[in-house]
């Protein structure tokens, strides 16, 4: 057992993420059975929902870099310690099959148990992420 706090994690992931981790490794910190949650049209924006275990968290990243490029992520502050805290920022990011970009505000619910992440609630402007990858021709995406 460790005594990492949900901030501690949150800031360890989120700097991996930033340094260019790979699929694997960004998934190295969530637990097998992890409660992720980002809400919106599961149709239209394959990453969305919530991926199964620590492979779905790997397949999810391997997505998402396949399909879009980070221009900007920054965090802007970290409110809550121990087993629970809520990550505040801002996010612009381009979608690749469509040239759009995203920009939103981010809100993300982390808790911890035992060093990894078991709940990683995001909330974002979900409409805008739609939209983005929303081809011209009304065709899937994916």
């Amino acid at each position: 057992m460790t005594n990492t706090t949900a901030r501690e994690a949150a800031t360890a992931l989120f700097d991996h993420l930033l340094s260019g981790a790979t699929p694997d490794e960004l998934a190295a910190h969530f637990a097998e059975d992890v409660d992720w949650f980002i809400p919106g049209d599961t149709a239209i924006v394959p990453w969305l929902g919530g991926p199964a275990g620590r492979v779905g968290v790997t397949e999810l990243y391997t997505q998402l870099g396949r399909a879009t490029r980070s221009q900007r992520f920054e965090v802007e502050t970290i409110l809550g310690d121990g087993d629970r805290c809520v990550v505040l920022g801002s996010l612009r990011t381009e979608v690749l099959a469509t040239g759009r970009v995203i920009e939103s505000d981010f809100a993300f619910d982390i808790a911890v148990r035992d060093g990894l992440i078991v709940r990683y609630h995001m909330f974002e402007d979900s409409w805008a992420v739609a939209q983005a990858l929303r081809p011209t021709d009304g065709s899937p995406t994916h």
